[in-house]
């Protein structure tokens, strides 16, 4: 359909309905479309790419007008609501465009949160949100509870607000999302941890970075929860300087706290609720130190829930971990081949080469963000034997580390970069792809990189 028969379309059928247009036809967008138009929104999808088969097909069967490779700026300008893809930047001209006008720019969260009455958990942080989410998830819905998982994960949070009727969603928040809010709230909030990330998107100020992640709790009331790192510096600077409504529940691996959760020994002590729970770092599944603090922020939030210890106990011992975060994939000759794709930051990247207790091949690059490597050169010096370079630009990495190894290969594809991993590595080695940059160079996401990587460990 022509723009301009779109346009008349929409416009005159608008009387009467508020109109909603949504900018990007990805999961969240498509998601957004089809609670819009339950709630009687007249709904437009708008993707200056192509629009995927799958999402396409949703759009055509449930009759949502929508337009690829195109902004039809007069239709969008037309909105009452705009619920903008987190991929979007805040700072491209239309979004400023619709800012000026005074429409408001919202992420899916936002729009779809009004519409459910359920108990939110929103899990935000620069690493381990994934892990943590999936955990409370899992311990959740083990003990029972009628629980969806959303947001950065699964099917999106919009989608199942319109179609199932969840009493409770776990939900991944991203700063991007998060920086699309206005009144949503979680009853109970977790930051993992904040470390430089995506500063391509916060003018590589830091602080602006920090105030995004925040903004889970903006919204929180003296009945709710936030569930924090209290070993992380970012974190506890801005708690100094800011008061929040929500009860202060943290968790730490340096110190002994009288409310919370903490590290003794190789025990996990956590106070809440008049109820202590001790559990052996032995019997959690997922190894790490950074694995220990999801693990201690997981808990307190199934406990403030009334989940029992021993059902939270139980769903640990039998949580088996992430794809793409520390995957191990195959053992080739003696060699550990591992998946840390989701590693797209050099705080996550810390905590792979952290974890590894043998010689490594690291598999490193991607599109930068900002990074500041200096943090992982102990870490380098003594546990990485060579460097296979996964980017169209690899000079920051050779830069930085070409003193400090001896070996530095650059590669264009993931089957190569295997293919000379495994050239490099000698039986007790290990082969880490844990790339600290984002994928977009080479591969469609993350997802892509790591598969890829897999797959070329397999034909090994």
């Amino acid at each position: 359909m022509k723009n301009q028969e779109v346009q008349k379309q929409i416009v005159s059928s608008s009387f009467g309905a508020k109109m909603l247009v949504v900018l990007g036809a990805g999961e969240s967008g498509v998601g957004t479309a089809l609670l819009g138009k339950q709630k009687g929104y007249k709904v437009f999808v708008s993707d200056r790419g192509k629009i995927g088969k799958k999402y396409k097909d949703i759009l055509l069967n449930n009759e949502i007008e929508f337009e690829e490779f195109t902004h039809t700026e007069r239709i969008i300008l037309a909105a009452d609501v705009v619920m903008k893809s987190p991929g979007i930047p805040e700072t491209v001209p239309l979004v400023l465009k619709l800012k000026a006008n005074g429409i408001s720019v919202i992420s899916e969260i936002e729009f779809a949160a009004k519409y459910t009455s359920a108990t939110i958990v929103g899990i935000t942080g620069s690493n381990g949100k994934t892990t943590t989410t999936m955990l409370v998830h899992r311990i959740l819905k083990d003990a029972g509870l009628n629980v969806g998982l959303a947001g950065n994960i699964g099917v999106s949070f919009a989608q199942q607000v319109a179609e199932v009727s969840h009493e409770n969603y776990v939900v991944e928040l991203s700063s991007f999302q998060l920086d699309g809010i206005e009144k949503f709230s979680s009853h109970i909030a977790i930051l993992t941890n904040i470390t430089p990330d995506h500063l391509d998107r916060y003018e590589y100020d830091f602080e602006k970075y920090v105030a995004s992640k925040f903004r889970i709790t903006q919204n929180q009331k003296e009945s709710d929860y936030l569930i924090y790192d209290a070993d992380d510096i970012a974190i506890n600077t801005w708690l100094k300087q800011h008061k929040i409504k929500a009860k202060l529940v943290p968790f730490s691996l340096k110190k002994e706290l009288a409310y919370g959760a903490f590290l003794k020994g190789n025990n996990i002590i956590i106070n809440i609720n008049k109820e202590t729970i001790k559990m052996p770092i032995s019997t959690i599944t997922v190894k790490g130190k950074h694995n220990v603090k999801n693990t201690m922020a997981a808990t307190m939030a199934a406990q403030l829930l009334q989940i029992r210890k021993e059902a939270i106990k139980e769903s640990l011992a039998n949580f088996e971990g992430v794809e793409h975060r520390l995957e191990n994939v195959a053992k080739v000759k003696g060699v550990e081949y591992i998946n840390d794709s989701k590693a797209t930051n050099v705080n996550a990247t810390f905590y792979a080469l952290e974890c590894m207790d043998r010689q490594t091949v690291w598999i490193v690059g991607g599109v930068d963000k900002g990074n500041d490597y200096n943090d992982l050169l102990p870490l380098v010096r003594e546990k990485v034997k060579a460097i296979v370079c996964l980017g169209v630009d690899n000079q920051k990495i050779k830069d930085m580390f070409g003193n400090v190894v001896d070996i530095v290969v650059e590669t264009a594809g993931a089957e190569e970069a295997v293919k000379v991993a495994h050239k490099l590595a000698e039986d007790g080695d290990a082969v880490l792809l844990s790339p600290a940059c984002a994928s977009f160079d080479l591969f469609e996401n993350y997802e892509d990189r790591g598969r890829q990587f897999k797959s070329a460990v397999r034909n090994l």
